[in-house]
């Protein structure tokens, strides 16, 4: 590393990604600096950024010296060649989901970076939204009892094709939100025993999946994952059952709303749930349901871990290791989709 705190920061790409996710949460973190970015439109990352460096390509990022730590968020078949060049350049990565496009290349990926020594890490941001920390606490604190059913969704009403790479052949809504979903569910219950998948494209000329229904097998536990772009009562986000009570939870955390929005991360009411999750448990021979207050999100949790790790004083946020187990995931529910049949791990 070049210096002490702030560890100096290039963002790759200022698309939507980089200019609404990782420039914001960037520069609120204390101890990180975002000091350059890879853009071809240096007047749009001034517009919300002027002091930044804006670099031509990502060689011209790699050659600085005073660079500590590279953030990929640029169209996903970019991510691996481009993690490769950082890493052989001495620095730090941080890869927007998805890893990469394959498995091979996300291994490949990571084995670099163990041989490089380099901190690498995965942009699963969605472990800090607020739905999914509130559904942590009340399994920690045996609320809900033994799961037995998590159904998880992220639906939307966007039925017309847009000219964009994620709507292109190779790319769809299991690369684009799987990796969400399932980050979610393997940390709250590990790696499933098998996976079923059914994917289809539902939308009038769309080239790319846009649907996916996968369901996780555990012994007693079934997960079902969930994403739709032609769901038009899009409300639910969560149904969650175990033995002493259920959770159910509708609309998306508000973190990626207030980023469009330009409220600064981490000021006054950030991360905070306007639609709060509802606990149901039985009462007598009927049920009793009250509102759960949900935790905050905090999307700024993450680039706080990754000062840390880079510090020395804290664990990587999002490993190499569970974000191939997530790629894993999609490998095998793509593979379970094309031959129609449940899959084991």
């Amino acid at each position: 590393m070049s210096s002490p705190l702030p560890f100096k920061v290039a963002l790759v790409g200022y698309g939507f990604v980089g200019k609404v996710f990782h420039a914001p949460l960037i520069a609120a973190t204390p101890g990180l600096l975002l000091h350059t970015v890879v853009s071809s439109d240096p007047a749009k990352v001034h517009a919300d950024h002027p002091n930044v460096k804006v670099a031509p390509d990502l060689d011209a990022a790699l050659a600085d010296a005073e660079i500590d730590l590279i953030v990929i968020a640029t169209p996903d078949p970019l991510h691996a060649a481009q993690a490769h060049a950082a890493l052989d350049a001495g620095k730090a990565v941080v890869i927007d989901k998805p890893f990469a496009v394959t498995l091979d290349e996300a291994r490949a990926v990571a084995e670099h970076a163990q041989r490089a020594g380099k901190l690498l890490s995965i942009f699963h941001n969605r472990r800090w939204d607020s739905d999914f920390l509130t559904l942590k606490a009340l399994i920690a604190d045996g609320t809900l009892g033994d799961i037995v059913q998590y159904e998880s969704h992220f639906d939307r009403h966007r039925p017309v094709v847009r000219d964009r790479w994620r709507e292109k052949p190779g790319a769809g809504v299991l690369l684009d939100l799987g990796p969400h979903l399932i980050d979610q569910a393997l940390q709250l219950f590990g790696r499933p025993d098998a996976v079923y998948a059914d994917l289809a494209v539902q939308k009038d000329g769309g080239q790319a999946p846009d649907y996916f229904h996968l369901v996780l097998r555990y012994p007693r536990l079934r997960v079902l994952l969930h994403a739709s772009q032609m769901t038009i009562d899009s409300r639910l986000r969560m149904a969650v059952h175990g033995t002493r009570a259920s959770f159910h939870k509708e609309g998306l955390d508000e973190q990626e709303n207030a980023l469009k929005a330009g409220v600064v991360p981490g000021s006054e009411g950030w991360g905070a749930d306007p639609r709060p999750g509802t606990l149901t448990v039985p009462d007598g021979e009927g049920t009793a349901s009250r509102v759960v207050q949900g935790v905050p999100g905090d999307y700024l949790a993450y680039y706080a871990a990754i000062r840390d790790a880079l510090s020395g004083h804290g664990p990587n946020p999002a490993s190499p290791e569970e974000a191939l187990a997530v790629m894993e995931l999609i490998d095998l529910a793509a593979r379970s989709a094309a031959e129609g049949r449940e899959l084991s791990l």
